[in-house]
């Protein structure tokens, strides 16, 4: 398994004032529960104590063109914070993934996932948020689960999993269900929707299905 938190890919990034994004404060709150659940955050006693978890939102104009779909995402290493304000989001005016290619600005650099959310994107106008969460129970069971899961060999952040997105999504039941593992990428799982509200409620949906799964097949004790 890679270093979390690493930018892997060709980042031209310019330095901006904080501004209140439209929409940040539903992301915000949306990052705040997921927190609680200690599925975004920071911990000492997790992947070399680097803050984890990444959330993000198309912005206008919805008419663009697929690489350059704006959108908004939490900055690299913001996953200690409990709550964050506009001055700890950036903002991706485009993404080749193909080129390994990031143009962002803002008061803070993008998450080093940033080419996977572009990659949602661009495959589909009708994404409109994307979370990255770090859930064991889901990661450890999303295959008996049936969930969509990228070669175990590719690497987050880069043009490989980008790849691996579009295979995945090339599938018409993957890109229903919104949410697929990330094999290579310890306890990675990622969800998307069109609002925030629905791929949060994917995304627990799915939790608590891991997190009963166990019992389900247990023998009942005598």
């Amino acid at each position: 398994m890679s270093q979390e938190g690493v930018i892997k890919f060709n980042l031209q990034y310019q330095t901006t004032p904080a501004v209140p994004l439209p929409g940040w404060q539903t992301i915000s709150a949306w990052r705040q529960l997921l927190c609680q659940l200690q599925l975004i955050g920071q911990d000492p006693q997790r992947y070399q104590g680097l803050g984890f978890g990444n959330i993000s939102w198309r912005l206008p104009p919805f008419d663009a063109s697929p690489n350059q779909r704006a959108f908004a995402i939490s900055g690299t290493q913001t996953g200690g914070l409990a709550q964050l304000l506009p001055e700890h989001y950036a903002q991706v005016l485009e993404c080749d993934p193909a080129g390994n290619y990031v143009l962002a600005q803002g008061p803070v650099k993008p998450s080093s996932e940033a080419l996977t959310h572009g990659t949602l994107y661009a495959l589909d106008p009708q994404v409109q948020t994307v979370i990255h969460v770090h859930s064991p129970q889901l990661w450890q069971q999303g295959a008996a689960l049936g969930l969509p899961v990228t070669d175990e060999a590719v690497d987050y952040g880069t043009p490989q999993m980008a790849a691996e997105v579009e295979r995945l999504l090339a599938d018409e039941r993957s890109r229903q269900l919104g949410i697929f593992v990330m094999g290579g990428h310890e306890d990675g799982v990622v969800a998307f929707a069109d609002s925030a509200e629905e791929a949060g409620t994917i995304l627990l949906r799915w939790l608590a299905r891991a997190i009963t799964l166990p019992l389900e097949i247990s023998p009942l004790s005598p």
